[in-house]
């Protein structure tokens, strides 16, 4: 899954693809080097960030989205919590919902199941302006996977079949650096009934803690994340640097034995 951030205030490619143009060629490239997925954002969720009203939203990713879909066969995928911008990108052309708040907004559980799309549910500790002040968990993988299944119960409850469901453990949101290794560790722990599980560790704080380098010259420690994410069980990468990612996970492939894989960026 590549990252296309459509935002003037995001912590890493903030304000490089606010034009249309820009954010459609990035998002052209990132499926010719390999990206499955596209995953469109409006609205930043880095820590301390501010909301975005619903047509600023709108305005930012609705011209994109429709733009790819009649220029690449890869997935698009909107990243939102809002049900109004949920229904708008599903009209787009969008086949997946990406919702940082695990479809929890009024309205957006309602807006996922009409829409057809796949889903990903993630795990929030709070919200993007407070989530990283000073998080504590009594045992962090048991309580965000009870938070998971609790998410993928309620949707299942509302007729969203399973097969759209994939599960994110929420790496950065509400969490220390501790927390996200110990998540990383225990990752397929978190596949809930089987679910498939994204991880995005692309780029965040947590690179930085470890390799001491800002969030642009993080590309080499993202990458690391991402293998040892695919080692532990991810299907999904969510990802700012496509091109290195799915060198790197055909050569993890390969390892495993399955080089037909690696063409597909695992």
């Amino acid at each position: 899954m590549g990252v296309l951030n459509v935002t003037p205030d995001s912590f890493s490619d903030g304000g490089r693809f606010v034009r249309l143009d820009d954010a459609v060629a990035r998002g052209l490239q990132m499926a010719e080097e390999g990206a499955a997925i596209i995953d469109v954002g409006g609205e930043s969720t880095r820590p301390g960030a501010q909301p975005v009203d619903l047509h600023e939203e709108l305005r930012r990713v609705i011209p994109v989205i429709a733009r790819l879909r009649d220029r690449t066969s890869a997935i698009l995928s909107v990243d939102t919590s809002k049900p109004e911008v949920m229904h708008a990108a599903a009209a787009a052309g969008a086949a997946m919902i990406n919702d940082v708040r695990a479809l929890r907004a009024p309205g957006s559980l309602e807006a996922a199941v009409m829409s057809g799309c796949a889903v990903c549910l993630m795990h929030m500790l709070g919200e993007p302006r407070t989530m990283q002040e000073s998080p504590a968990y009594v045992d962090v993988v048991g309580e965000v996977r009870e938070f998971l299944g609790a998410r993928v119960e309620a949707c299942l409850g509302a007729g969203l079949p399973a097969e759209r469901i994939v599960l994110d453990p929420g790496f950065g949101f509400g969490k220390t650096l501790a927390h996200n290794l110990q998540l990383l560790r225990h990752l397929g722990e978190l596949s809930v009934d089987g679910l498939p599980v994204l991880a995005g560790l692309s780029r965040k704080s947590t690179v930085g803690a470890l390799t001491g380098r800002p969030a642009d010259e993080r590309v080499h420690g993202s990458i690391a994340l991402a293998v040892i994410a695919a080692l532990n069980g991810a299907r999904i990468l969510r990802v700012h640097d496509v091109a290195g990612t799915v060198d790197a996970l055909s050569v993890v492939a390969a390892f495993e034995g399955h080089p037909a894989r690696a063409n597909l960026g695992g």
